[in-house]
């Protein structure tokens, strides 16, 4: 297996060479950045396996990139790096498709945990799905597993890219529950003993785009005591 392609976009060099030296224990190539400017042209100079990106940068910031990236048909990861200070740009950068984000200061290991997680999530997907291309249709709902697009009744509906993993979890699963420790394992990746409530949010988020009326959901519903489900043949509900 060839080397895992990295990109740190980080303007504190100390950072930067420290998170740098670990992903090459991970077995990892890594190329720097340290401003906006040249992450934005390092980020569209090759097809890279994990971009890391700090969202506070001289010239273009972290958002400006990210936004950028996503409007690609081809899908890379991204983990931010944002200060404890920043929660209105971590949820930003969520939105707008960000994969994972980690607070500075932060630890090594909690970074690699996160590194790690993201490389398994997508080795997972293409080992199920060698050749990439998969489109699955239940009810309303149009998956593109290659493009990670999704249309609601024929219509784009732009998702985050946890939003997105979500939804497609449960379209390869369809009519089995799952509680949301199991939705923390298989989604996210790593163990979040206590977040249960961010099962809780990303659930209340994407039905508000996918459902007809997310007060009273068809597509993803409530198992009461259990977790949750999606439907088989949304709005078909057994008497």
């Amino acid at each position: 297996m060839s080397a895992r392609k990295v990109l740190v976009v980080e303007d504190e060099k100390d950072i930067a060479e420290l998170v740098a030296l670990h992903l090459r224990d991970l077995d990892c190539e890594v190329t720097q950045a340290g401003d906006g400017h040249d992450g934005m042209r390092q980020a569209f100079a090759r097809n890279w396996d994990l971009v890391i990106l700090d969202l506070r940068l001289p010239g273009p910031d972290g958002l400006t990139i990210c936004r950028a990236l996503r409007r690609e048909s081809r899908y890379v990861p991204i983990l931010m790096l944002t200060s404890k200070s920043s929660e209105l740009d971590r949820v930003l950068g969520l939105e707008l498709g960000a994969d994972d984000y980690v607070t500075k200061p932060f630890s090594v290991s909690e970074l690699m945990a996160r590194v790690k997680a993201i490389f398994r999530r997508v080795e997972s997907m293409e080992k199920r799905f060698p050749g990439g291309s998969e489109t699955l249709s239940i009810g309303p709902l149009k998956i593109d597993t290659n493009g990670r697009e999704v249309l609601v009744n024929e219509q784009p509906m732009p998702l985050t890219a946890r939003e997105f993993d979500l939804l497609l979890h449960f379209a390869r699963h369809p009519g089995r529950v799952f509680s949301r420790a199991q939705l923390l394992d298989s989604v996210w990746g790593y163990g979040h003993d206590g977040y249960e409530h961010t099962v809780n949010s990303h659930i209340n988020r994407l039905r508000s785009k996918i459902e007809p009326d997310p007060a009273q959901p068809e597509v993803i519903v409530t198992v009461w005591g259990v977790g949750y489900k999606l439907e088989a043949q949304p709005g078909v509900h057994a008497a």
